[in-house]
């Protein structure tokens, strides 16, 4: 979970990157997209891409490629920031087993 900074960005695994290494293209994406691996406010991250329509770069572990296949998908979602914290949530709920 995010500390209580001002921002999330303050809490990206990229804040100490060079910002035109998120910002590549072809094979060089795989390894933007590692930069994200374990990042702690990736969900966040990812939400500002979606809900702001942000068309180039790699944000939370998604290419601009993979976002746009993600809005085609589901082009009713109004805040993607909830959907994606609902899901976090659902996935960190203990399974009845």
């Amino acid at each position: 979970m995010p500390s209580a900074r001002d921002h999330w960005s303050e809490d990206a695994a990229c804040r100490s990157s060079d910002p035109d290494e998120l910002f590549v293209g072809g094979p060089h994406q795989k390894r933007a997209k590692a930069v994200c691996t374990g990042c702690q406010v990736r969900v966040e991250c990812l939400a500002e891409a979606l809900d702001n329509g942000i068309e180039f770069g790699v944000w939370g572990g998604m290419t601009e490629r993979e976002r746009r296949a993600l809005l085609r998908r589901k082009p009713n979602v109004t805040s993607w920031r909830q959907v994606l914290d609902d899901a976090r949530r659902e996935s960190e709920r203990p399974r009845a087993g």
